[in-house]
């Protein structure tokens, strides 16, 4: 009866600490699913950047080879200030986007490196978080084993007492019959009749 009772007591305890760990983990990857859902749209929306100056250098850079091959002087045969001003205006232009390329590229990079040092910083703490779960069941297990010892020995004992109760009851009877076997051998003898 006792035992039962351990066992279920016992099984009641790593069932509660099971649903907690469980309920534990699916909070820590609901909170965590929208943090990551927001970094990978911030990395989406400044690589959708990146890509839209890209695309703008291109087209700048068309314009620029257009402009150098456009020729409104004499004839159609030579430059004009004007023609050589445009020219190296869209190559100021070309400049400046290629600064901010490297401007959100850096971005970009750093945002992807803060995602990586994230992801290595939660992997650390969930394997703490782990090693310290696994080290709190086998403390709970050894636990069960040393209670199922006790029992085990309180158990024993018990029929040990119980053998002993019987050997010294045994012990009482044969000493009560010693005793009226004694007792009819010594009695007086009725001589008068």
């Amino acid at each position: 009866m006792i035992n039962k009772k351990i066992k279920i007591d016992s099984m009641k305890k790593q069932l509660l600490i099971f649903f907690l760990f469980s309920f534990f983990i699916q909070f820590i990857y609901a909170q965590d699913s929208t943090v990551v859902k927001s970094d990978s749209l911030t990395f989406e929306s400044q690589r959708e950047r990146v890509n839209q100056l890209l695309n703008e250098r291109s087209r700048r850079f068309g314009e620029y080879d257009q402009s150098l091959q456009k020729k409104t002087g004499i004839f159609g045969l030579f430059k004009t200030k004007k023609d050589m001003q445009k020219s190296i205006d869209i190559l100021r232009e070309l400049v400046l986007n290629d600064n901010n390329i490297f401007i959100e590229t850096r971005k970009l990079l750093d945002l992807k490196d803060a995602q990586s040092e994230r992801y290595q910083r939660l992997a650390n703490e969930y394997d703490a978080q782990i090693s310290a779960y696994m080290k709190t069941i086998t403390k709970l297990q050894n636990e069960n084993d040393k209670l199922r010892d006790s029992l085990k020995s309180m158990e024993s004992t018990d029929t040990g007492s119980g053998v002993l109760l019987y050997l010294a009851g045994i012990v009482i009877i044969t000493l009560i019959i010693l005793l009226i076997l004694q007792y009819k051998r010594n009695k007086p003898k009725k001589l008068t009749e």
